[in-house]
């Protein structure tokens, strides 16, 4: 059977546009009603009896049995291990990437996350005090397919934020283990690793076991029954954010070879059947030359039955006016990862508001952003980009107000504080600031 890919061809022109782009956008994150039932649960169980529930679903769930949740964890001298069983090649790779998203995320905290206070015109401090969680737990996908990627993504902002303890949970069906993702933990800093995995792995880290340490904040992307958990121990710990589907949008100017943009767009496609991969250009005949190199690259993919499914079902060759035009529809898309394939992005990045990631460049794949290029992978999805921001160091700490009020401060503070505490009705308050008026020491 011939697997054909090809993606919506929609015109910005078109009457009709908007309802067509909006039906190619369309994503319901709205949970199947059974898997939230038992995922709460699951949760509630974990919650009740700890070590012995997260055993149970270990056993039922991934085929692993074990005698007690210590024999599931890691040591830090089998992280070691695995990391020099790799190939050469692999260790280095992983080197690499580690000191590049390990100097990014420095820069990141030099530039974002350091304390900072002032001294006003009567004396007063004021400021931020900028401190690391205490304990946080990452949550590495495994199963079908492993990502040491997102070890490193989540693991090293952590480390240099100064967060004392992460713990990582990675399910291993079968007691298959992945030595690129246990080389990734290793190599990142990972405090404790446990082989557990699912919403129970969530609640074990949320309201902690006897074996299993409760954390701050759970990171770190999984399936429908880990987004589930998430959302339902929030305000319990801190999550990062319900990831949807991967998506990749492309503004092309037509200066970049075809091949090179419909291998773009296969590298979001081949994630999963419902990842999106959209292109934007004023050029009819580029998209034209990308539809045929889509074409005749596609059999060549390993993942190409779901890379077609991905395409077909959710991708989308656009026309538009202008490469202005592209970037005002780009902003309404607000993407996860936003790529410029132009001779001159400079230009137009500018115009550009909402996105995870922005690629800049023909040179710049998005796959380069993936694993090496030094800033965080994990990158909010499904329009929330309008109003998130990517993983980063920030999301490890925290920020308390720091206020220090001179006795000069007082005589000026206290009034208006007390005028407005007065207007709320609270005597308290408003008597609480006067006390410290006129005194003399």
């Amino acid at each position: 059977m011939t697997l054909i890919a090809s993606p919506a061809r929609l015109t910005s022109a078109d009457g009709q546009f908007d309802a067509q782009l909006q039906e190619r956008l369309h994503w319901a994150a709205d949970t199947d009603a059974a898997i939230e039932q038992r995922v709460a649960d699951i949760v509630r169980d974990v919650q009740t009896r700890g070590d012995a529930a997260v055993l149970e679903y270990t056993a039922r769930f991934d085929g692993l049995t074990a005698t007690s949740v210590s024999a599931l964890e890691l040591t830090q001298a089998e992280l070691k291990a695995a990391f020099n069983s790799l190939p050469a090649a692999q260790r280095e790779a992983l080197h690499a990437a580690t000191r590049r998203v390990r100097s990014y995320h420095k820069a990141q905290k030099k530039a974002c996350g350091e304390s900072w206070s002032y001294l006003d015109e009567d004396g007063n401090r004021l400021g931020q005090k900028v401190t690391p969680l205490d304990r946080v737990g990452i949550y590495v996908p495994g199963g079908k397919a492993a990502y040491p990627s997102s070890v490193l993504m989540n693991a090293i902002p952590a480390h240099v934020a100064g967060v004392d303890e992460i713990i990582m949970v990675v399910p291993t069906p079968k007691g298959e283990k992945n030595p690129l993702v246990l080389a990734a933990a290793y190599i990142a800093g990972v405090t404790r690793a446990f082989t557990i995995g699912g919403a129970q792995a969530v609640a074990a880290l949320a309201y902690g076991t006897a074996t299993v340490p409760k954390v701050d904040k759970i990171t770190g992307p999984g399936n429908a029954y880990v987004a589930s958990a998430k959302r339902r121990v929030f305000g319990t710990v801190g999550i990062d954010m319900i990831a949807g589907p991967s998506e990749i949008l492309i503004l092309a100017d037509g200066s970049t070879p075809a091949d090179w943009v419909a291998m773009d767009l296969f590298s979001q496609a081949e994630h999963d059947e419902l990842a999106q991969s959209i292109l934007l250009s004023p050029d009819a005949a580029y998209l034209d030359a990308v539809q045929a190199s889509i074409h005749r690259l596609l059999p060549g993919m390993p993942r190409a039955a779901i890379i077609a499914q991905s395409l077909n079902g959710r991708g989308a060759l656009i026309h538009t006016r202008s490469m202005e035009e592209a970037c005002t529809i780009a902003n309404r898309i607000a993407p996860e990862h936003l790529e410029i394939s132009s001779h001159e992005p400079q230009r137009w990045e500018p115009l550009l508001k909402h996105a995870g990631a922005i690629f800049l460049g023909a040179y710049t794949s998005e796959a380069l952003g993936d694993y090496c290029a030094g800033p965080n992978h994990v990158l909010p999805t499904s329009g929330t980009a309008r109003f998130s921001s990517p993983l980063g160091v920030y999301d490890f700490q925290k920020r308390s107000s720091i206020i220090e009020v001179s006795q000069q401060g007082a005589q000026v503070l206290g009034p208006i504080a007390a005028e407005l505490a007065y207007g709320e009705g609270l005597q308290a308050h408003a008597q609480a600031a006067q006390m410290r008026m006129h005194i003399r020491t």
